[in-house]
């Protein structure tokens, strides 16, 4: 019976037991197996048994289906530990349950505690009498007896090792096949080291003696090894002068040893290959450390590429988690600018990266009048995304609840001020726009001041007189407001800092100057004038990457 369990995405950890000769994977409930995901489509993909073996088929879905990273035409072959991605879903399919017990093997593997015994200071001076480059394994070759098994195994192993990225399954095939090549082996090991510098023993195969017991590990031989990246060979460790104070050797009577270091492709070590026995007849040569220099080159290759696999799957599902925060995000825009007679308006909003700090809103408020609302979250990415959540929330609550602007802002710093992050805060501008008559009502939380056109294109700097605190820095604030006319022919322009702080590649800034400049250059509405201003910005920009969202709305009176 053949299984899928989930190790990537949502309901991770599910498995799926694949029942029927012929499985469909999709989004519609009567799947066989469902993939909870947007992007899947409804019957997406089968998985169908011939014979016995499993195969693959795409069903022609949107995004199609990926097989080891490989997009699927046509019928694919599956085998075991193989990994099936949909959208942001992957599998990994098993012909067992992880809960079942594995079947018969001649070897012990996983389940001997290992230990590692720090006696770097008893060991200082260890240095092998025979030692090799692990580069120097490309070109030599072994002149054991069993020269025919052993590069039989090493074919073995270069093939199995190209069949899997799971490096829980790439660890104990390569210890499988270490006990293949060298009969007389007792124990193996491999450690690697992790991304805090500690040495980790990841597995373990023992031929024989009492699986559960604890076996020590000498840290000192597995560091010279990965500083040096050189193979280490000892013909009798017991009677070996390095290894004499050593700590970790009483465990076990061993008689010869061998330790390869793994490294990957920055030519940085990431562990080491450890075997060793204790047959006084079978003792370890030179020529057997080349083979295993050459086992641990092609298990450097293989441990890398899982781990390199593993970081891109985790790289593509916070890519995905960013596109459905981006998709959310815009959620909360608008999705049209007002219809109000008499008045034109133009909005622009275009984030750093996939989501951003920048917000606007049009709040219809009860009484007839239009609140313009934009600001700006401090940073950008999904942290500055979240509280633009929040913020979306909670502005549209306190113009709807208060009649009079800086209370309602006021109201709406208390809020921020009790949940928001110590070093984080928002600026926030609010134009309170009457129709009727032209009358606006501006308040100003340490955001951009409005920019207001006039009829004679006269430029005017608005509220700088009651420009308060940004929002969520003191819980205690009591913002002002001021009143002005907006005339017919007028226009009222409010941005955020990614405009005038855009920057070139000589880091120069956009600034305020060229902000009037293209006010006063750009005759005509609202549409005309931000679509001019935007394109004059990204100009300015070039090539140059991005430093901050961009938000304009330009309000104007007929």
């Amino acid at each position: 019976m053949a299984y899928l369990r989930v190790i990537l995405g949502p309901n991770s950890g599910q498995v799926w037991e694949l029942k029927t000769p012929e499985c469909i994977l999709g989004r519609h409930p009567d799947c066989d197996v469902s993939v909870n995901a947007g992007a899947a489509s409804r019957y997406h993909a089968r998985i169908v048994l011939v014979e016995d073996d499993y195969f693959l088929e795409d069903l022609h879905s949107r995004n199609g289906t990926y097989l080891n990273d490989r997009q699927v035409q046509g019928l694919r072959r599956i085998a075991d530990g193989d990994q099936i991605r949909i959208s942001d879903t992957v599998f990994t399919f098993c012909l067992r349950r992880a809960d079942e017990p594995r079947p018969p093997h001649p070897l012990t593997e996983g389940k001997v505690k290992l230990v590692m015994v720090d006696d770097e200071d008893r060991d200082s001076k260890l240095v092998p009498t025979s030692k090799l480059e692990v580069s120097s394994s490309q070109a030599t070759t072994p002149t054991h007896a069993t020269l025919q098994s052993q590069l039989k195994a090493l074919v073995e192993i270069t093939q199995a090792l190209r069949k899997t990225l799971a490096l829980e399954r790439v660890l104990p095939q390569i210890l499988d096949s270490l006990f293949a090549i060298f009969p007389a082996a007792e124990r193996g090991f491999i450690v690697l080291e992790s991304d805090k510098g500690e040495l980790e023993p990841r597995w373990v195969n023992i031929r024989q003696g009492d699986p559960n017991r604890t076996v020590r590990i000498s840290s000192t031989i597995v560091r010279k090894v990965m500083e040096t990246q050189q193979g280490l060979l000892s013909a009798d460790a017991a009677d070996d002068s390095r290894f004499q104070m050593s700590k970790s050797l009483p465990d076990v009577p061993i008689r010869s040893v061998m330790c390869a270091p793994l490294v990957d492709n920055d030519g940085r070590s990431i562990g080491v290959l450890q075997i060793d026995t204790v047959s006084e007849r079978n003792r370890f040569r030179e020529e057997d450390l080349e083979v295993l220099l050459s086992v641990a080159t092609q298990a450097s290759i293989a441990i890398d590429n899982s781990r390199l696999h593993e970081y891109t799957l985790r790289q593509r599902a916070l890519e995905r988690d960013l596109e459905v925060a981006d998709q959310i995000q815009r959620g909360f825009l608008p999705k049209h600018a007002p219809d109000v007679p008499g008045y034109q308006f133009f909005n622009f909003y275009e984030p750093a990266s996939h989501v951003g700090g920048d917000f606007y809103d049009y709040v219809a408020l009860p009484d007839g009048r239009l609140a313009v609302v934009v600001a700006d979250v401090v940073g950008h990415g999904l942290g500055a995304a979240m509280l633009t959540a929040k913020l979306a929330a909670e502005v549209r609550l306190h113009l709807l609840s208060t009649s009079r602007p800086a209370d309602a802002v006021s109201r709406l710093n208390a809020s921020l001020a009790r949940d928001l992050l110590e070093g984080h805060f928002i600026t926030l501008a609010v134009v309170v726009l009457t129709p009727p008559t032209g009358d606006v009502t501006v308040v100003n939380a340490g955001h951009m001041r409005p920019i207001l056109r006039q009829t004679d294109g006269q430029i005017v700097d608005v509220g700088h007189e009651v420009t308060g605190l940004p929002l969520g820095i003191v819980e205690e604030v009591a913002y002002e407001q001021c009143a002005i006319q907006l005339p017919s022919g007028a226009m009222l322009v409010i941005f955020t800092d990614g405009i005038n702080e855009a920057m070139n590649d000589q880091e120069e800034l956009y600034g305020l100057h060229r902000i009037c400049g293209r006010l006063h250059a750009t005759p005509g509405g609202p549409q005309q004038l931000g679509r001019e201003l935007v394109a004059d910005v990204k100009r300015f920009i070039g090539e140059h990457p991005k430093q901050d969202d961009m938000c304009i709305l330009c309000v104007g009176r007929e």
